[in-house]
């Protein structure tokens, strides 16, 4: 799967286990309509193993831990259920460590879909997997959204009680009544469910992972930096209904003709791929996706390859499109003159994204940007700029399903 995309559920008990090369604390939440738990007893973890249709399994180090969910037992008025998960040792972030999330029929262990959260940093927790009912059916949504301060903050987010140690008094200002010291949280335990309390304060929201801003284009034109995303809406409602991705460069430096070819590679739910775009394969996908066709040299002004996306023809399946660029004459990026890419409104004109691959890295492949269909029916653009060793687009295809 990828981020945003979902499945339908086949089976009415389903497993959701977390993997990593480290050992991760796995949880889950029961969500009502407005996004927060009824009450703590709605926060399933290891010192809470068992809720109201979902329960923890505890993976005890030599296998991942899971939340299983058996959604004919979930209470009426709960409509998603939140798989998180956080690195077991403290202060520990993901990055350089890829959970990978399991969705399994809880019955036959058959495996119903696999995600794996891409791009990862500073995060300390993470919200990977949702099981969510939506018209009356239960399905499975990817999601990877981060936190920065741990299993803790996602608690409080959805309305968990949190408890913290109180900061120590200063011994000039005694209290009347000395309250008894705090109880520390054993290593494992980030966040603790309590009797019910006072309000607390309003959480700060989660810090952003960096490279992870989302923009829209509510203020016009937005240049994008590598990794940034911009979700392609204005005022809340969806502005484009057709893509272009221009391709443009000048014959290489002491005139030797350059060859370079724009693609698009379609991919579904699973990160498999569909079909792909480009000079050999000029309409695809019933004609949602059509290429201008190949030009050898470079030769004249503006774009020298187009491809037109019309995002509202693509198939349901299509959860994914990356855009590259390769050298089909073998010359490195370097090498090459006055050479650029970028994504225009094909409606409009209106440039969103540009790319200047001249002076680049000496390769001769460049994953340029995607676009991921969110579950609310939107898409999204996130600029890659990922350079790679390939001169056609069926070298393209491995690495640009694991950019996704």
């Amino acid at each position: 799967m990828t981020p945003g995309s979902n499945i339908p559920l086949s089976a009415a008990r389903v497993t959701v286990d977390v993997a990593a090369p480290v050992r991760l604390d796995v949880s889950g939440l029961l969500l009502t309509a407005d996004g927060k738990v009824r009450s703590d007893d709605d926060f399933i973890f290891y010192n809470q193993p068992a809720g109201q249709g979902v329960t923890y399994r505890s993976g005890g180090g030599a296998a991942p831990d899971a939340i299983t969910v058996n959604t004919a037992a979930v209470p009426p008025g709960i409509e998603k259920i939140v798989v998180t998960a956080s690195p077991d040792a403290a202060g520990q972030t993901f990055q350089g460590i890829e959970p990978t999330a399991t969705i399994r029929n809880a019955d036959d262990n058959s495996v119903l879909a696999t995600f794996t959260p891409p791009q990862l940093g500073a995060e300390t927790a993470l919200v990977i997997v949702e099981v969510y009912l939506r018209g009356g059916a239960w399905k499975a949504r990817a999601v990877g959204q981060g936190y920065a301060n741990g299993l803790a903050g996602i608690a409080t987010d959805f309305g968990v009680t949190v408890e913290e140690p109180a900061p120590a008094a200063p011994p000039a200002q005694p209290r009347p009544a000395t309250p008894p010291p705090p109880v520390q949280p054993p290593q494992r335990s980030v966040a603790q469910t309590t009797p019910a309390a006072p309000p607390a304060p309003p959480a700060a929201p989660p810090a952003p992972a960096p490279g992870a801003g989302k923009i829209n284009l509510d203020k016009g034109r937005v240049s994008l930096q590598k990794n940034q995303t911009v979700s392609l809406v204005k005022g809340g409602r969806p502005v484009l209904s057709q893509v272009k991705m221009g391709l443009g460069w000048e014959p290489a430096y002491r005139g030797k003709d350059i060859d370079l070819d724009a693609s698009v590679i379609a991919y579904g739910p699973q990160r498999n791929h569909i079909d792909s775009c480009y000079f050999g394969k000029l309409s695809i996908l019933n004609g949602a996706v059509k290429h201008s066709g190949d030009n050898l040299t470079g030769e004249g002004g503006g774009d020298d390859e187009v491809i037109v996306v019309d995002l509202g023809r693509l198939p349901q399946e299509v959860s994914g499109l990356v855009f590259t660029v390769n050298s089909f004459s073998g010359q490195k990026f370097t090498e090459v003159a006055k050479a650029y890419c970028r994504l225009l409104d094909a409606a409009s004109g209106e440039e969103l994204v540009r790319f200047d691959l001249t002076s680049a890295e000496a390769q001769t492949g460049v994953m340029m940007a995607k676009l991921i269909r969110q579950y609310s029916g939107e898409w999204e653009m996130t600029a890659i700029g990922d350079f790679v060793k390939s001169r056609t687009v069926r070298g393209m295809v491995k690495p640009s399903a694991q950019a996704l």
